[in-house]
C-alpha cells in the first residue's frame, strides 16, 4: 500500500501483514537452526498510507507512473520510476522523504533488504529535516521490521526502544511491568505524538524481536501492553501473543527435560506444567485472533491464525491441547480460505505448509526427509505445491519462486522421479542465488540438490552441491548464533547432518577413486574443515552466543599445524567424526600429511571389521561405567579400555612413536567427549595411554591455538609467585530441589593450593557466593581460579553451574561476565580448575558444555573433572598437578601427566609418599582432564 500526501493525514492507517514465511518456515527455523532469519509468524508493521504526489510537475508524473507499477506488480519499474524522482528531489527533503519511504517498501517486495534499509534510513533523515517526528517514529517501526526479518533483532529493539531490558528485570509474575523507553524511540514518539495505531506496531514488533532473541516474558510483557491499546487490530496482536506462549511452552517443556537427566523430579514437574499451561494459553490465542479475523473479514489474518493453530496441533507435544476435532476442522477451514486467497507469500507459503501437513510431525523440517503420513493424498499435495509455484511465478519474488519450487522439488524427490526433482531444485537454486536474496534458503535446495545427485551416482557433482550447502551456511551462521542462550536451536536436523554428510561424501570418494596424493591430501584438509566447523557450530549452539569467536583464529587447521610447528612439535591431534553406521578418526601431525582411519575391529573379517557408530557408542558407555563404578572394584578390569585403544589408538602406532609424538591433543565428536582417554589401556605394553603421552582436549583448534608468547616455557619461580583465587565449598547444599553432598576432602585440597601458591586469597562456604566473586575479580587480576565445588554441566546451558555458599549457584553467564569483565585483557586468567564436576551421563551435550567452558568464559586452559570423585584422591591429584605445574618446562598437559602416573604407580611408591595404594584405580584420576591451552 502506497501513499498520496494530500491524502495521507485524512485516511485510516493501514496495517501491513508481514509474513515472510509460514508454519514449515517455523519448524525450519526452530528445528533448523534459522529461527531469527526467518520470520514464521504474524509480524506487526505499519504502512501509513499511499504513495506522495510530488509538487513538481515532472516527478509527480514519474512518482504516479511509479505507482501504478507498483500495483500492477511491475516492481523493477517502479524502482526505476522512483529513483528518477528521487533525483530531482535532492533539495526538497520533504518530497524526499516519502519517496525514500516508498522505495523501501519496492525494495521489501524484492527481497532487497539492503536497499530496503538504506531507503527507510533515508527517509528518517529526510523526515526528521522536516521536523516531521511522528513519521520519523512510523519509519523506525518499519526499519526495525525489516532487521527483525534479517535475524537481528538487537537492532530492531534498538530503534524500537533504545535499550535491551535484561531477563533478570522481568519475570513470568510481573507482566504488566512500566515499559521504559528512551525519548528518541519509535514507542516513545507515538506515544508523545499520541499514535496509537504507531504504538501498536513499536510494541508488537518489539514483542516479535524480543520472542527471537529468547526473553519470552518480556515479548509477552509488550504484546498485552499492545493489546491494552488496540482495537480493530486485536487478532494481529492476538495471534503474536500465541506465538510468544508456544515458544515459552517449548523452553518450558526443554527446562523439564534438561531437569529431569539432572535427576530433580520436583522441577521437572514444575516445568512440564508450566508448559502445559503456556500451550494452552497460545491455543487460545491462536483461537481467538481466528474468530476476530473472521468476523472483520480478514482472509489474511484468519489464515495465517489457522496455519498456527495447525502447527500447534501437529507438534508432539503439544498435541493434548489440541483435539483432533479441532485439528481437522481448521486444516479443512485453512484449505477452503487458501482457494479465496488473493495471490499473496501467505497464499504461496499456506498451500506448501498444508502439502507437507501432518498430525504428529518429527519436529523437524518436512525437506530434511520424507515424510509418510502427511494428511493431504499425494494428488492433493502435488496440486498444493504446483499452484504454489504458479502463484510465486505471477508475484515475481525471488524467494517465493525458491521457496515454491524447492518443496516441489523434495517432492518429486521423495517420489523417486529425480529428473523432476532436480529440475525443480534446480529452479530453487537459480532463484534463491539471484543477487543472493535468498541466501538462507540457498543451503536447503543445495543440499536437496547434493542427495539427488547422489542417488544418481554423480558422486562428485553431489560433494559439489553439499560443499556449496556448507559454505552457504557458513556464511550465514554466526548471524543466527547471537541470540540469548535460551534460544535453543535444534540444529541437529540441519546442521549435524549436513556437514557429516559432506565430509561423509568425500571420506567414501577417497576409497572407490583413483586419487593423486596431493588431491587426497587436499580433500582430507577440507574434511578436517568441515569437521572444525560442525564443532564451533556446536558450541555456538549449546552457549547460545558468540563470545567464542573473539578468539577464533581465520586460517584453516592445516596452516595452524604449520604456522605453529615449534609449539606443536612432538604433538599429534586426533580428530574423530561420528557418520551413520562408522566413525572415522584423522591423525594431524605438523608438517605432515594428514591420515585417515575408519574405526575397525582386529578380530573381525572382512566388512564386519567397521566398527559400527552403535557399538562404538555402547563401548563407550560401558568403559565409562565401569570407571565409575571402579571404586567397588579391587582390581580394575582393563578389557573394555584394552578393546577401545586397539580400535582408536593402536591403528596410528607407527604415525604415534613415542620417541618424536609426546602429546596427543583430541578434538572429539558426540559420544566421544564423555570417553577419558587418558584410561585407554595398550595391553601389549600394559601400560594406560597417559603413561606413554600427555593428553589433552579441544574443541576446536582454531580456538585454542597457543600464541607464540604462549609457548615460551615459564621461567622458574614464574608460576609459583602467580596470584590464586581459591573457591571452596565443603557444606552440603540445595540448589533448584536437587541436593549436593558435603565434600569433606575439600580443606585438604584447599590448603594445597594455597601452600603452593602463598599469594592466594580465599573465599570458603558461605563466603564463597557469586557477588563475592565478582568483587574480587573486580579488584584483583587472578591468573589461576581453583574451585573445589560441584559444578553441573546440563544438557542445556542455564543448567550449567557451580555449587556455591549459601545455596546459591554460579551460572556459567555470571562465570563469564565476570571474567570477561577483567581490567587488563592481557593478564586474564591463563587457568580455571574444577573439581567435582558432574555431567548428565550419556548425554553428549553436558560433556561439550564441560570441554566448551574454558573457551566461553575466556580463559586459557582449564582442568576439570568428567565425573565427581569425592575423595582425598582428588586432593593428591591436584596438589601433585600444580607441584608438576610451577616447574620449569613443563606443559600443562605434562603437569596433569606426571600426576596421574603418580597415582597409578601408587602401589610402587615407598610409605613416605603417603599415597593410598587404591589410587591406582583409574576412577581416581582418569576423569580430569586439560581443555583448552595444553602448553
Amino acid at each position: 500500500m502506497l501513499r498520496k500526501r494530500a491524502v495521507w493525514c485524512k485516511q485510516i492507517l493501514c496495517i501491513r501483514l508481514i509474513n515472510l514465511f509460514t508454519q514449515q518456515h517455523q519448524k525450519l527455523n526452530r528445528h533448523q537452526f534459522l529461527k531469527v532469519l526467518f520470520l514464521a509468524t504474524l509480524l506487526i508493521c505499519l504502512l501509513f498510507g499511499q504513495v506522495v504526489s510530488a509538487q513538481t510537475p515532472n516527478a509527480s508524473l514519474l512518482v504516479e507512473q511509479g505507482i501504478k507499477d507498483y500495483n500492477a506488480g511491475n516492481f523493477q519499474n517502479a524502482v526505476k520510476h522512483w529513483q528518477e524522482a528521487l533525483n530531482q528531489y535532492k533539495n526538497n527533503p520533504s518530497d524526499a522523504a516519502v519517496v525514500n519511504e516508498n522505495l523501501a517498501r519496492v525494495y521489501q517486495q524484492l527481497g532487497q533488504n539492503k536497499e530496503a534499509i538504506e531507503s527507510f534510513s533515508r527517509a528518517i533523515r529526510d523526515y526528521g529535516t522536516v521536523v516531521n517526528i511522528q513519521q520519523v517514529g512510523r519509519m523506525q517501526s518499519e526499519l526495525a521490521q525489516v532487521y527483525s526479518s534479517l535475524g537481528q533483532p538487537r537492532k530492531a529493539i534498538a530503534l524500537l526502544c533504545g535499550q535491551l531490558v535484561e531477563k533478570a528485570r522481568i519475570s513470568e509474575n510481573q507482566p504488566s511491568q512500566e515499559i521504559q523507553c528512551t525519548p528518541e524511540s519509535a514507542e516513545q514518539i507515538a506515544t508523545k505524538h499520541n499514535d496509537k495505531r504507531g504504538k501498536i506496531a513499536a510494541l508488537g514488533i518489539l514483542g516479535e524481536a524480543y520472542r527471537l532473541i529468547g526473553n519470552y516474558d518480556q515479548a509477552i510483557q509488550y504484546l498485552h501492553a499492545a493489546q491494552q491499546i488496540s482495537l480493530e487490530y486485536d487478532f494481529l496482536v492476538l495471534n503474536s501473543l500465541g506465538n510468544a506462549y508456544r515458544s515459552r511452552a517449548q523452553l518450558h517443556e526443554l527446562e523439564a527435560n534438561s531437569a529431569k537427566q539432572a535427576g530433580i523430579l520436583s522441577k521437572e514437574k514444575e516445568f512440564g506444567n508450566k508448559s502445559a499451561a503456556d500451550y494452552n494459553q497460545a491455543r487460545e490465542y491462536f483461537q481467538n485472533s481466528i474468530k476476530l479475523a473472521h468476523s472483520q473479514k480478514q482472509l489474511l489474518a484468519e489464515m495465517r491464525g489457522l496455519l498456527n493453530l495447525i502447527q500447534l496441533g501437529s507438534q508432539t507435544s503439544a498435541t493434548k491441547v489440541i483435539s483432533d476435532e479441532t485439528f481437522n476442522n481448521a486444516h479443512k477451514d485453512a484449505l477452503k480460505i487458501l482457494k479465496d486467497l488473493p495471490d499473496s507469500a501467505t497464499k504461496v507459503y499456506g498451500a506448501i505448509d498444508l502439502a507437507y501437513l501432518q498430525r504428529h510431525s518429527q519436529g523437524t523440517s518436512p525437506f530434511t526427509y520424507c515424510q509418510t503420513q502427511m494428511l493431504s493424498s499425494e494428488s492433493e499435495a502435488l496440486n498444493l505445491l504446483q499452484n504454489s509455484v504458479l502463484t510465486s511465478n505471477k508475484l515475481q519474488d525471488n524467494r517465493l519462486q525458491s521457496y515454491a519450487n524447492g518443496a516441489l522439488g523434495h517432492f518429486w524427490e521423495c517420489h523417486q522421479d529425480r529428473k523432476e526433482a532436480l529440475k525443480y531444485t534446480q529452479i530453487a537454486i537459480i532463484a534463491a542465488d539471484k543477487n543472493l536474496s535468498a541466501k538462507d534458503s540457498l543451503y536447503l535446495w543445495e543440499w536437496q540438490a547434493g542427495r539427488i545427485l547422489d542417488q544418481q551416482n554423480r558422486k562428485e557433482e553431489a560433494i559439489a552441491s553439499y560443499q556449496r550447502a556448507f559454505e552457504t551456511l557458513e556464511d550465514i551462521r554466526q548471524d543466527i548464533l547471537t541470540a540469548e542462550r535460551d534460544v535453543q536451536f535444534d540444529f541437529r536436523d540441519v546442521v549435524r547432518p549436513l556437514y557429516r554428510t559432506l565430509a561423509r561424501s568425500r571420506l567414501e570418494l577417497l576409497e572407490v577413486a583413483e586419487i593423486a596424493e596431493k588431491q587426497r591430501a587436499k580433500e582430507l584438509s577440507q574434511v578436517v574443515e568441515t569437521i572444525d566447523a560442525l564443532k564451533l557450530a556446536e558450541l555456538q549452539n549449546y552457549f547460545g552466543n558468540d563470545c567464542i569467536l573473539s578468539g577464533l583464529n581465520p586460517k584453516p587447521v592445516a596452516e595452524l599445524l604449520e604456522d605453529n610447528s615449534a609449539a606443536f612439535k612432538n604433538t599429534g591431534f586426533l580428530s574423530s567424526i561420528i557418520l551413520d553406521g562408522k566413525t572415522g578418526i584423522l591423525l594431524q601431525l605438523p608438517n605432515q600429511t594428514t591420515k585417515f582411519k575408519w574405526i575397525k575391529d582386529p578380530n573381525q573379517e572382512g566388512t564386519s571389521k567397521i566398527v559400527s557408530s552403535d557399538r562404538l557408542q555402547k563401548t563407550i558407555a560401558e568403559f565409562r561405567s565401569g570407571l565409575i563404578k571402579g571404586e567397588e572394584e579391587v582390581n580394575y578390569d582393563t578389557t573394555t579400555a584394552a578393546e577401545l585403544y586397539d580400535w582408536i589408538i593402536r591403528p596410528f602406532a607407527e604415525d604415534i612413536k613415542p620417541e618424536t609424538v609426546k602429546t596427543l591433543v583430541f578434538l572429539q565428536d558426540g559420544f566421544l567427549r564423555s570417553v577419558p582417554m587418558a584410561a585407554l589401556y595398550d595391553r601389549q605394553q600394559n601400560k594406560y595411554l597417559v603413561e606413554t603421552y600427555a593428553i589433552a582436549t579441544t574443541p576446536r583448534l582454531r580456538i585454542t591455538t597457543p600464541k607464540v608468547r604462549d609457548s615460551f616455557r615459564p621461567v622458574e619461580g614464574h608460576r609459583s609467585t602467580q596470584k590464586a583465587l581459591v573457591l571452596g565449598l565443603t557444606q552440603k547444599a540445595t540448589i533448584d530441589g536437587k541436593a549436593f553432598d558435603a565434600l569433606f576432602s575439600v580443606p585438604e585440597e584447599v590448603s594445597a593450593v594455597k601452600s603452593l601458591f602463598p599469594n592466594y586469597t580465599d573465599l570458603i562456604d558461605d563466603n564463597f557466593v557469586p557477588e563475592s566473586f565478582k568483587q574480587k575479580l573486580e579488584k584483583t587480576i587472578y591468573p589461576i581460579v581453583h574451585v573445589a565445588s560441584h559444578a553441573q554441566f546440563g544438557i542445556i546451558a542455564k543448567d550449567t553451574f557451580i555449587v556455591t555458599g549459601k545455596n546459591q549457584k554460579l551460572t556459567i553467564s555470571q562465570l563469564e561476565n565476570s571474567l570477561r569483565n577483567l581490567n587488563s585483557k592481557l593478564d586474564n586468567v591463563g587457568l580455571l580448575v574444577l573439581t567435582a564436576c558432574e555431567t548428565a551421563v550419556g548425554d553428549d551435550r553436558a560433556t561439550l558444555g564441560l570441554a566448551g567452558v574454558a573457551l566461553q568464559v575466556g580463559v586459557k586452559s582449564a582442568i576439570a573433572s568428567l565425573w565427581s570423585v569425592t575423595d582425598v584422591s582428588t586432593a593428591e591429584l591436584v596438589k601433585t598437578f600444580y607441584i608438576n605445574y610451577r616447574n620449569a618446562g613443563m606443559s600443562i598437559a605434562e603437569a596433569l601427566q606426571k600426576a596421574q602416573i603418580r597415582m597409578i604407580n601408587a602401589k610402587k611408591l615407598p610409605p613416605s609418599e603417603g599415597i593410598n595404594i587404591k589410587y591406582d584405580n583409574p576412577v581416581y584420576w582418569a576423569p580430569m582432564i586439560a581443555i583448552g591451552n595444553w602448553l
